[in-house]
């Protein structure tokens, strides 16, 4: 999905990919996705941005609540970061992500595969 993001946003997602590509560079690809997930929450802590992980966001249909998803990683309130360890992002990661940006009110998605020797991303906005 493309689209412009405004300076501040844009600042926030830099940073974020800034910390993806060291955690990649010093962990190299083939660990479990949560050992990726606490180097980049350290990373990120690092760089002073504010980060929380599995954080929930309900999920309605029609109104009603019908289920919870824990995002893997919010970064300064404003952007989820969905972290695989795949041989690709394919189009089931965006919808994912689509789907939570839905879910949670937000309008901006990183997703990080840290599956392969460099880390791959996919911004997606709503």
């Amino acid at each position: 999905m493309a689209g412009k993001l405004d300076e501040g946003m844009e600042a926030i997602t830099e940073a974020i990919l800034g910390a993806a590509f060291d955690v990649s560079h010093h962990l190299g690809a083939g660990f479990l996705e949560n050992l990726y997930k606490r180097a980049l929450l350290k990373e990120l802590r690092l760089r002073r941005l504010a980060v929380q992980e599995e954080v929930p966001f309900q999920v309605r249909y029609k109104g009603e609540p019908i289920g919870t998803y824990f995002a893997d990683l919010l970064v300064e309130r404003q952007v989820i970061v969905e972290l695989k360890v795949a041989e690709a992002i394919n189009d089931a990661h965006v919808h994912q992500v689509v789907n939570y940006l839905k879910a949670s009110g937000l309008r901006v998605g990183l997703i990080l595969n840290f599956g392969v020797p460099r880390v791959a991303v996919r911004r997606v906005l709503l």
